[in-house]
This record gives C-alpha cells, sequence and structure tokens, in this order.
C-alpha cells in the first residue's frame, strides 16, 4: 500500500519507489521513517516469521537429517545470525535512530533503535548460544532442553520455535 502513496516508502532503500504517474495522488501519514502501512506490514511479516520454522517443522521435521533440532533451532539460529549480520554491517541505517526499526528478537530491536555495538554483540552472543543449544539437542546431552528453551527465549519472537522445542522436551515421557 506505502509504494502506491508515497514516494518514498522506505527511505533506507530510496531507490525501490513507482512513478509517479503509478501513485495516488495523496500520501498516507509516517510513524517515524515509515508509512503506516509499511510499519504494520513490516511488523506482521517479524512477528509471523517464526511460523515458517514451525510450519517446516510440521511439514518436513521428521524426514530432515536432524529431525526436529533442524527446523525448530537450527534455522532460527542462522536465520538469527543472518539478520544480525545484516542490520550490522549492510542495513542503511537512518538517522535518527527510531523505536519502530524492524527488528526479528528483542535484543536486535536494542540495537536497532539506538545503534549501541553491545547490542549486536549480544545478538551475537545468543546466536551462538543457539548453536551450542543446536549441538546439545543433537546429541541428545541431559541439558539440551534446557539450552533450547534458554536459547528461545532470549531470541524472541524468532526464538519461539526454539520454544517450543524445549518446552516439547521438557514434557516428553521416557518410556
Amino acid at each position: 500500500m506505502a509504494f502506491v502513496t508515497n514516494p518514498v516508502p522506505d527511505p533506507s532503500f530510496p531507490w525501490a519507489t513507482l512513478p509517479e504517474s503509478l501513485r495516488l495522488p495523496f500520501e498516507q501519514p509516517r510513524i517515524e521513517h515509515w508509512p503506516v502501512t509499511y510499519t504494520l506490514g513490516i511488523w506482521l511479516w517479524i512477528l509471523g516469521f517464526p511460523t515458517l520454522f514451525l510450519a517446516g517443522y510440521r511439514r518436513f521435521g521428521a524426514r530432515t537429517p536432524l529431525d526436529s533440532t533442524l527446523w525448530l533451532a537450527g534455522f532460527p539460529t542462522l536465520a538469527m545470525l543472518g539478520w544480525t549480520t545484516y542490520c550490522r554491517f549492510f542495513w542503511p541505517k537512518l538517522n535518527p535512530p527510531t523505536w519502530n526499526a524492524p527488528s526479528y528478537t528483542f535484543v536486535c530491536w536494542l540495537y536497532c533503535s539506538s545503534y549501541d555495538v553491545i547490542w549486536s554483540n549480544t545478538a551475537y552472543v545468543i546466536a551462538l548460544f543457539g548453536i551450542v543449544a543446536m549441538i546439545l539437542a543433537v546429541r541428545r546431552q541431559n541439558g539440551a532442553k534446557y539450552a533450547l528453551l534458554g536459547f528461545g527465549l532470549l531470541a524472541l519472537p524468532l526464538g519461539m520455535p526454539a520454544v517450543y522445542e524445549g518446552y516439547r522436551r521438557m514434557t516428553q515421557t521416557v518410556t
């Protein structure tokens, strides 16, 4: 919607625009840097993104080499590493930082809304913790369920699949 109302929907990417002849004759208001519908759309995407991993687990979970661990901890960890690296080194940062910057985890939100490097470094530490949790889970170590739960909680909302996996392992009964 923002592409047909605003000349520059996302100031981070000013080249992503439509010719004026294709836009509607009005502009929608902005929340900080972004038009209202763009902000709502990007946040809906961010909050819904973890469901892709849950859907992948539901469809392919038992048929993948690492079973449920790949979908519920591995891919969220990989996504966190990728998004953290992108936001830290490649995302064209807007000035001033804003409270509604799109972010996949709460720690990433702290970085994107302040550009303070300590939060980006913290996101890397959490992602490394996700790798450790995944290794423990693959090896079926004793603390795996707690590590998965911890990683998932630290990486919310992206870590929701890991929270599910940690909870699932905690409530499984051994026969």
